[in-house]
């Protein structure tokens, strides 16, 4: 029986496919059908997608494990989609009991970003007005950092400032690092080294291409998926246990 199950592959009906990572093109593709064809909201996916963040967070780092006396967590927020998912995130762990505070040095013009912004002003979540350069206050003042500055749509040979120093002192910080989608200053395409070296990722929708190689605690976003694009696409998603809305890979 077991060497059947060894050579399952030539019984197609049997195999469990390997789970589908997704390039950059296929990304915006799946994306776009989903805002064209299947009419969610961009401001309903960005929700969903932060509040399957913030519950991955409570996993990696219960409140109870956390090591400071307060539950506090920083939040960078990049310009484009992730910098909002990330806002959405962080006004779920408040409502969680986690303390976060957020820094989103270049806020966009952009209504939905707005919202979410007023969203979590509203919440009273404070905003740095800029991120410390030594590490060792960052360190000190919060158990985690929540990357999410660069997503799948950024241009990683091209990151401009604010965020390229921002990633030069998250290289240091000593305290984890949950990174939303991809490390920010990856190539959503392949295997680097370059950019930031979370402790935690948390893929949306499907793991990308480049998280191949990611080594540590890895978290799937995709249940919301129609069953008809995961079958489009293959993406051979895992069973989700029970209700919950993501899976540890």
């Amino acid at each position: 029986m077991a060497d059947n199950m060894n050579h399952s592959s030539t019984e197609p009906a049997e195999t469990i496919e390997p789970l589908r990572y997704l390039s950059k093109v296929e990304v915006a593709a799946i994306e776009t059908e989903l805002l064209r064809d299947y009419r969610f909201g961009q401001q309903q996916l960005i929700e969903i997608w932060g509040h399957a963040c913030a519950i991955a967070i409570t996993k990696a780092f219960p409140l109870t494990s956390l090591s400071k006396k307060q539950p506090t967590v920083l939040v960078v927020c990049g310009p484009d989609q992730n910098g909002s998912i990330g806002l959405v995130c962080a006004r779920h762990l408040r409502i969680f009991e986690y303390e976060p505070t957020i820094y989103y040095p270049k806020r966009t013009p952009n209504t939905i970003h707005q919202d979410f912004t007023v969203q979590c002003e509203k919440m009273d979540i404070p905003f740095l007005s800029y991120l410390p350069t030594e590490v060792q206050l960052i360190n000190d003042a919060y158990n985690l950092v929540i990357d999410a500055i660069l997503g799948p749509e950024t241009d990683h040979t091209d990151v401009k400032e604010p965020y390229a120093g921002i990633l030069v002192t998250l290289k240091q910080v000593k305290i984890p690092i949950a990174s939303v989608d991809m490390p920010s200053g990856w190539d959503v395409d392949k295997v680097t080294s370059d950019g930031i070296n979370p402790d935690v990722l948390i893929s949306l929708m499907a793991p990308k291409r480049c998280a191949t190689s990611f080594t540590g605690k890895h978290y799937l976003a995709g249940r919301f998926l129609p069953y008809d694009i995961q079958k489009k696409y293959d993406l051979n998603l895992p069973e989700f246990p029970g209700t919950d809305c993501l899976i540890e890979l």
